[in-house]
């Protein structure tokens, strides 16, 4: 989208980032300034490792490494993101009565 190219994928991209906020309680990508933070967007570097990280599955850190694929044509489509296995997990686990 940085690059003035929209479609679904950078739908994909965003849900990575609110389910990043949702799991740390922090945005990806860090700044002091907006332009700080689209420099850091666009070169697409984050972090999933420290404390926090160690509590989270290595499901849900690579359903967000899936999401938040830099490459457009490797990123997840929608339909690819509900079948991931943390999904289908979680998804099944509410519904085990």
């Amino acid at each position: 989208m940085l690059e003035g190219k929209y479609n679904e994928k950078c739908d994909l991209w965003s849900i990575g980032v609110i389910l990043y906020i949702m799991l740390s309680g922090k945005p990806p990508f860090y700044g002091k300034t907006d332009k700080e933070i689209l420099q850091k967007v666009i070169v697409g570097r984050y972090s999933l490792t420290g404390d926090l990280w160690k509590r989270r599955s290595d499901d849900v850190k690579n359903l967000i490494q899936c999401l938040m694929e830099k490459d457009v044509k490797k990123r997840l489509t929608a339909t690819q993101a509900l079948k991931h296995p943390w999904i289908m997990r979680k998804v099944h686990s509410e519904f085990d009565v």
